[in-house]
């Protein structure tokens, strides 16, 4: 019998357990902390495993918990303000018994629950408000507690041994919850109240309130990451949330202004804008978008990459910040440890106990085969939308040096492809962006045994190597430009032969070690249309496969067709939706001008953005048929939000509306634009080419797209192709 998931057992696995934290949580995220909350904003990691406050890779709160009179209020409402930065849970008594009578109403006290991170630190406030016509004493308290467990732990993977988690200290409004690792790191969590509670213990802190009729009472405590000399700061309630709030008006880095006639589709790019911003994450060179919340709070290069390119038409900035992150922190000699070799791009960074002693190798891991050559990609194209020259040649160095891996040790037996093969016992099997243990396999079923040669990756190299060229060129280098432009057009040649299988009508997800090909029918093959590599006859018959019944679920195109091997709708890999990876389809679409089919991709993922809370695209959902009444089923373990599900809404109405931007030749060029029926009108204000900006109103017009520029400043052409 075929198995269609990674077993539990499997290295790295993230277990799904029967108390998940339910898709009602709630997230907060600021730099390197996030919290992740129920309803009530309460944190039980016994009930649900992976609430917590994280920061860094270790949870410093694994329990937070508000008692009224020793049991729990009643929730009246509980939501994350709109731009992210602050809870809000609206909650009442519940009815009070004293000697079998009922001594307190339910629904007489109001308590307001708020709460925002900030520096390292959880802030929250609670205000309660007698609405009785007595006066009244009541009880609160609030309970913590940490475990201080890496997030590696807190996934699933078990330790033979922990470090050392000390006795509380307790003072008078304060609580220090300390945990020494084993790797000599002392940890701490900091529990401070504004006003002194009545009792303090080690685990909780009780508050007494005497509240007059109409009277207002705040409690105000806060709880500080403390990691090593690094101390933060304690600000005051008011002030913390003012800088929070200020700080979090001023990441926005989307460059242009973009409302449709849809209000559904603005709330959906909306809250595309604001979570790319919460996952944008301070680094020294720029903004990085870490990868998503709750598993991956963290810098990934291929999800950076792909976020940046996403956005690269409204939010550049993001790009330069990743183009900026991932050359410092590129790889400079031989690690088999790391599955690093000199001028690989970084695949990810952890903090975090575990990371700090090689428990896991992902303090700085390197074992990703496309980073590399999307890295060089995104080079290439961000020059092509900034005419940032001088920001290309500061990195030049490291963009020679990632060609150089490619050809040296990324094509180690010189066969013309670029194959993996882990060198790492602790690293990743599979290691493009399919990375699960079960995701590469032949027509039977049976997994592909190294070194494998993936179908996406050789189309990622061919772009990289004419982005690199164009680039080279642009800096005075006209031989390596020439060289680069005759191994593309030799790859593509090869590609060709190799890949494309006549019988299932696509190209192969892959090569095995013996170079034969691993004939499934995959989503993998949508991005040779995204890279074109693929030939214009074969890139039809792939686009109309990927848009069929056998890919295309009536909510987006799945990770591999209905008819193989290992199918399996409520896999990670074979068989669910992941929306960035249909976003990269639908640019693949209209590069070949099949932007029809580009449109009926978006308006599949919009309708399912309609159905997930807060209009939040997941990392991924189930890929099963749509179904009339019944809207898409969840992935169990998938973090939302997610840095390339919220970047895909950009790209989705990029592609639709056949953008591109030459800032070189100052050159707005929208080719075959179509809107779906659901969006009849779009405009975007303040889109810049060049020295130039542009406001632009789409719009429905017969059967076709009408574009009006209503607004133009400095040298700039706007151009639509039809």
């Amino acid at each position: 019998m075929q198995v269609n998931a990674a077993p539990a057992t499997a290295e790295h696995y993230i277990l799904a357990p029967s108390d998940l934290p339910a898709e009602s949580d709630s997230v907060l995220k600021h730099n390197d902390t996030f919290g992740l909350f129920d309803p009530f904003g309460d944190i039980d990691s016994q009930a649900r495993s992976g609430e917590g406050l994280y920061h860094k890779g270790t949870r410093f709160l694994s329990c937070l918990k508000l008692k009224f009179a020793n049991g729990r209020p009643l929730l009246l409402s509980s939501t994350v303000r709109q731009d992210n930065v602050l809870l809000a849970v609206d909650l009442t008594n519940p009815d009070v018994y004293y000697e079998n009578r009922i001594f307190l109403h339910r629904g007489t006290l109001h308590i307001y629950r708020s709460r925002f991170l900030w520096r390292a630190s959880l802030y929250e406030r609670l205000r309660v408000r007698n609405y009785s016509r007595a006066a009244t004493e009541i009880s609160l308290t609030i309970e913590f507690a940490s475990d201080f467990a890496d997030i590696f732990e807190v996934r699933g993977t078990k330790r033979a041994e922990r470090g050392h988690l000390y006795d509380p200290e307790v003072g008078d409004g304060k609580v220090v919850l300390s945990y020494e690792g084993l790797d000599h790191t002392l940890r701490r969590t900091i529990i401070q109240a504004s006003d002194a509670p009545q009792v303090t213990f080690p685990a909780s802190m009780h508050f007494t309130l005497r509240l007059e009729p109409d009277q207002e009472r705040e409690i105000e405590v806060s709880f500080a990451c403390d990691i090593g000399e690094d101390r933060p700061a304690h600000l005051p309630y008011v002030q913390g949330l003012k800088e929070a709030t200020q700080a979090a008006e001023n990441s926005d880095q989307l460059s242009c202004r973009i409302t449709t006639s849809n209000h559904q589709f603005n709330d959906w790019l909306e809250r595309s804008r604001v979570d790319l911003n919460m996952l944008l994450t301070g680094e020294p060179q720029g903004p990085y978008p870490y990868g998503g919340i709750p598993w991956f709070t963290t810098p990934f290069g291929r999800d950076g990459i792909i976020t940046a390119l996403e956005c690269l038409w409204t939010s550049p900035g993001i790009a330069r910040g990743v183009l900026g992150f991932l050359s410092a922190t590129q790889a400079q000699k031989v690690s088999p440890e790391q599955d690093a070799e000199p001028g690989k791009i970084l695949h990810e960074a952890r903090e975090g106990e575990m990371a700090a002693l090689g428990e896991i190798p992902f303090r700085r891991y390197y074992g990703s085969v496309d980073a590399t050559p999307l890295y060089l990609i995104l080079a290439g194209q961000y020059y092509r939308r900034t005419g940032d020259l001088a920001f290309l040649k500061s990195i030049w160095p490291n963009l020679e040096l990632a060609v150089e891996w490619i050809d040296r040790y990324g094509d180690s037996d010189g066969d013309g492809f670029v194959e993996y093969s882990r060198r790492s016992h602790h690293g990743l099997v599979q290691q493009g962006w399919k990375d699960s243990q079960d995701s590469i396999f032949h027509a039977n079923g049976e997994l592909a045994q190294p070194p494998i040669a993936l179908c996406e990756v050789q189309g990622y190299v061919y772009a990289a190597k004419l982005e690199i060229s164009a680039l080279a060129a642009a800096l005075g280098q006209p031989q390596i430009a020439q060289r680069l432009m005759r191994d593309a057009q030799a790859l593509s040649a090869k590609f060709e032969e190799s890949f494309w299988c006549q019988e299932i009508g696509s190209y192969a997800i892959a090569l095995d070690g013996e170079k034969k090909q691993c004939a499934i029918r995959a989503s993998n093959a949508g991005h040779a249309l995204f890279t074109g590599i693929a030939t214009t006859e074969h890139a039809k018959v792939v686009a109309n496969n990927l848009t069929g019944e056998r890919f295309y679920s009536g909510w987006g195109i799945r990770t591999v067709a209905d008819s193989e091997a290992r199918y399996n709708p409520m896999s990670y890999h074979n068989g669910s939706i992941w929306p960035h990876d249909n976003a990269i389809i639908a640019a693949g679409l209209t590069r070949y001008r099949l932007t029809a089919l580009a449109a009926k991709v978006l308006t599949g993922l919009f309708e399912v953005s309609n159905y997930f809370k807060f209009n939040r695209l997941p990392e991924l959902f189930c890929g099963f048929p749509r179904r009339k009444g019944k809207g898409p089923t969840s992935y169990p373990v998938a973090c939302s939000p997610q840095a390339w599900s919220a970047g895909s809404a950009f790209l989705f109405l990029q592609s639709s509306i056949g953008l591109t931007i030459d800032a070189m030749r100052n050159r707005i060029t929208l080719n075959r634009p179509v809107l779906p029926a659901f969006l009849p009108h779009v405009q975007i204000c303040g889109l810049n080419a060049g020295d130039g900006s542009v406001d632009l109103r789409l719009f429905q017009s017969g059967e076709g797209v009408a574009v009006a520029v209503e607004r133009r400043s400095g040298d700039i052409d706007v151009v639509v192709l039809h």
